[in-house]
């Protein structure tokens, strides 16, 4: 059997290291696979190794936010697991909680490959996949199939993303009808205007547009599940304020902060190999060190704004304790990692939970929800 203490997530790219879309895909596979056969000897063998490699149990990292319970602030981000095939997998990595998607309401294949790139001399990514998904009904009954095999352990999370077909004067339509097939299989959505890789996304960003994405969602949102708008990193500062205030008028239960950047200056890669183009000329989002500090920036300012009344999850840049700890005392209740978690293995959880005890340690705090926003005592 597989040893999971040994860094079997680099191996598997290692086995295609010039394709991480492939490498990602065959990740994916195996966690399903894994999950799907949870009931056998050799799976129920496996995930309790993984569970036990992986896994920090401490009452001081629990929180309830918006009536969820969250046994640690550290979690699975967006992008990971599009359609949601490895769901019932992320608890035994020690993920507190975990988002799927981006999911459209319409199936749709992305952007041309490549799409995918690693950045290792900025430990970070560049990604244009253009939201490829199998669609939010394939996602529910996805959801639904594993649930019944193994009911949800952690909160699970849908970003919700609009189908490139859909014209933008329709958007709200699209994101509804996304969230209605949805809405019974997660414990929270998302949605998402800030990815840059869906022509006129973000554009969504502005009042004007964003108004009625937000009051479709929250008149169909019948079980009043909690709903979180996903913000780029490159908005100015009155464009933020003015999100906020539409997610108080709309009643809105926090902002995730941030998504992918569309800048690229101080990047040390300059040459993407995959394609001999300059990276300056190369589409997608960033994510990864480039944009730690500015999501942590954005994080500060929406705290200030809100007075900490609006829950944040940080998410951008997160590689070890100490970088999750700047974005919780800068205000974010809870976290997010994605490319963190591809640069240091799985490992990576452990680590920056046990980190964190230890910062609470320093600081003579008994939990950390009483760390959430401390810079601003």
């Amino acid at each position: 059997m597989l040893n999971f203490t040994k860094p079997f997530y680099p191996l598997i790219l290692s086995t295609v290291k010039n394709d991480p879309e492939t490498a990602h895909r065959q990740m994916l596979k195996a966690l399903n696979n894994l999950e799907m056969n949870r009931q056998s000897v050799w799976g129920n063998l496996a995930i309790k190794q993984i569970e036990k490699s992986f896994r920090v149990s401490n009452p001081r990292l629990k929180q309830t936010l918006w009536g969820l319970d969250f046994n640690n602030p550290f979690g699975l981000a967006a992008g990971f697991d599009k359609d949601g095939t490895a769901a019932g997998i992320w608890s035994s990595f020690g993920f507190g909680f975990a988002e799927l998607g981006a999911v459209t309401l319409h199936s749709q294949s992305g952007n041309p490959r490549p799409r995918m790139f690693r950045l290792p001399q900025d430990k970070a990514a560049l990604n244009r996949m253009g939201a490829n998904n199998l669609g939010a009904a394939v996602m529910a009954d996805t959801l639904a199939q594993t649930w019944k095999r193994q009911p949800r352990k952690i909160p699970i999370g849908i970003n919700l993303c609009k189908s490139k077909i859909a014209p933008l004067e329709e958007a709200a339509t699209d994101y509804v009808g996304s969230f209605k097939y949805l809405q019974d299989v997660a414990d929270y959505f998302v949605i998402n205007v800030s990815s840059p890789n869906t022509p006129g996304l973000r554009s969504l960003q502005a009042g004007e547009q964003l108004e009625p994405i937000l009051s479709g969602l929250q008149i169909a949102n019948t079980q009043h599940k909690p709903i979180l708008i996903k913000i780029a990193p490159d908005l100015e500062w009155q464009d933020i304020k003015d999100i906020l205030n539409l997610a108080t008028s709309y009643n809105l239960s926090g902002v995730i902060a941030t998504n992918t950047t569309i800048r690229r200056d101080g990047l040390n890669t300059k040459i993407l190999k995959e394609t001999g183009k300059s990276i300056q000329d190369e589409a997608g989002g960033i994510s990864g060190l480039p944009v730690k500090e500015r999501a942590t920036e954005v994080i500060r300012f929406i705290h200030q704004e809100t007075e900490g009344k609006l829950p944040i999850i940080g998410v951008g840049g997160i590689f070890n304790a100490n970088d999750a700890w700047e974005k919780i005392i800068a205000g974010a209740s809870v976290l997010q990692v994605y490319t963190g978690w591809v640069y240091e293995g799985p490992w990576m959880v452990n680590q920056v939970l046990s980190g964190l005890l230890a910062k609470l340690d320093e600081q003579g705090l008994d939990s950390i929800s009483e760390a959430v926003g401390l810079e601003h005592a």
